[in-house]
């Protein structure tokens, strides 16, 4: 994005979007929280308020929940047919793109990601992600069973849309999140309650002006502001929801699950990680130590597949640490809306305190600062990307999320010991993601095999592929993206008839 947009959209912002207090959007209409109260949206650069927003509770998912049982019940989403929901889909993928430099304004302003992260990769995967799930609207499709020619009956599956979607998004990457799950839950036909997380909702909002302007019809989408205790446990809790999609950590993941099985809800569930990237003797030093750093900086370490435990072998220990560490010393902190900010600020006070006593506790334990591990003396969340090493498996900076940028590294000596070398990035309850730098084709499909994760990087990952995506052990239930993902939103349906 250049300057000059960024400013045209962020002056036009604070004279519309932001100058007035934002609503819920439940049964196609702007409403205020029944209880008419509101809170503030912050601006985690500053600290300053960008906004006010509905606090929606219980009464207003409930709202939002029989709207949406409505629309699938009756009217033009219950019989809209597979295609023209995918065109509805292609129609909000062209306004996206048409607003895309507002819409990475206001996200950087509220989760406080560099604007240009924020446009060229948050909004442009989103718009993909639209055009792409549109086209499947039209595509799952049942079976019929080979029977034989006379046979004095049939049989078939059907699939059918799972029913209302409670959606409970993070605040890491807000406006991705929200697309990434409504997109899926309606090219299947199925309704949906969004709730944003309170710390960043405002993306989601704009998202839901343009839904409507798109004309997705009352009841098809409706989005709830508030906060997870209120909000968010009504949505998980409401008898007539049928399937929550939750992208979060893992201890609200648990909560939630339990609330689901008051009434046997379908869940997929994307919680946190805590992924290990190996680094063979034989790996590209210098592309691993760029691609490395930069996920360590990425959303200010605030991303669940991030690479957190380095396991690096004795032979590039030394140069690799060095590597990391002169572009962690290089990197430019800032507001979000600066074009020279590489990394911006943590979304809060608390999650800034989080990080800090983790860094203060690894060090106290033993582990060697190399570079970093400072908060920065100015208005904002901002603290430095941090390098650690003599990090052993017995720390809580080794086993716990923790959701900044702070990059632990552990030194292996037998890179033939593939088992070992498995066996340490498993030390952990996660199995989100995991990253391997080699040149050698038997060290990467071995160690690929030997991983407890549900996606695995080799040399920085291929091409083009839109793979499911989800994790193992307490990462998560169930699988986003691809066609997995879209199945997730369907009900299977036997039926057999005799003749």
């Amino acid at each position: 994005m250049d300057i000059l947009s960024t400013d045209a959209s962020h002056a036009a912002l604070k004279q519309g979007f932001l100058a007035r207090d934002r609503e819920l959007l439940i049964d196609g209409r702007w409403v205020r929280a029944q209880s008419g109260k509101t809170f503030d949206v912050t601006d985690p650069g500053t600290g300053a308020v960008l906004a006010r927003a509905a606090l929606g509770e219980a009464a207003d998912i409930d709202r939002a929940v029989q709207a949406a049982r409505a629309a699938m019940a009756r009217g033009p989403w219950a019989e809209m047919a597979g295609a023209a929901r995918g065109a509805l889909l292609l129609r909000l993928a062209d306004l996206l793109e048409k607003h895309a430099a507002e819409i990475s304004v206001l996200e950087s302003l509220d989760a406080g990601n560099p604007v240009g992260s924020v446009r060229h990769v948050d909004v442009t995967m989103a718009i993909n992600n639209l055009r792409n799930i549109a086209g499947w609207s039209d595509k799952i499709a049942g079976e019929v069973p080979m029977t034989p020619a006379l046979a004095g009956g049939m049989a078939y599956v059907v699939r059918e849309p799972v029913g209302v979607v409670g959606a409970i998004t993070p605040w890491n990457a807000p406006f991705l999140m929200a697309v990434h799950k409504l997109a899926p839950a309606l090219a299947m036909g199925c309704a949906v309650v969004l709730k944003p997380a309170e710390l960043a909702p405002l993306s989601a909002l704009r998202l839901g002006e343009l839904i409507l302007e798109a004309g997705f019809p009352p009841g098809a989408v409706n989005i709830v502001t508030g906060f997870g205790s209120g909000a968010g446990q009504a949505l998980a809790e409401h008898p007539d929801v049928n399937k929550i999609t939750f992208t979060g950590s893992t201890r609200v993941g648990r909560s939630i699950l339990a609330a689901a099985g008051g009434n046997m809800k379908r869940v997929t569930l994307e919680l946190g990680g805590k992924s290990p990237v190996i680094v063979m003797p034989d790996a590209d030093l210098p592309r691993a130590a760029k691609a490395i750093a930069a996920e360590s900086m990425f959303k200010s370490g605030q991303y669940c597949a991030a690479g957190t435990r380095l396991f690096v072998h004795a032979s590039m220990h030394d140069k690799l640490v060095d590597a990391i560490g002169e572009i962690f010393g290089q990197a430019r902190l800032g507001h979000g809306l600066d074009p020279a900010t590489q990394m911006g600020p943590l979304i809060s006070e608390t999650q800034l305190g989080r990080v800090m006593t983790y860094i203060t506790e690894a060090q106290g334990a033993g582990a060697q600062m190399v570079l970093g591990g400072k908060r920065l003396e100015r208005d904002g969340h901002f603290v430095q990307p941090t390098l650690l090493t003599n990090v052993g498996p017995a720390m809580r900076v080794f086993r716990d999320e923790i959701f900044g940028p702070v990059l632990s590294v552990i030194r292996f000596e037998d890179a033939a010991d593939f088992d070992g070398i498995a066996a340490g990035a498993n030390d952990t309850e996660y199995g989100l993601a995991a990253k391997i730098w080699t040149r050698d084709l038997a060290a990467a499909h071995g160690l690929a095999r030997r991983i407890q994760a549900g996606t695995i990087t080799i040399n920085g990952g291929g091409p083009g592929g839109r793979l499911p995506f989800g994790g193992f052990k307490q990462s998560g239930i169930g699988r986003e993206g691809a066609r997995e993902g879209m199945l997730s939103f369907t009900e299977v349906k036997s039926i057999s008839i005799g003749f």
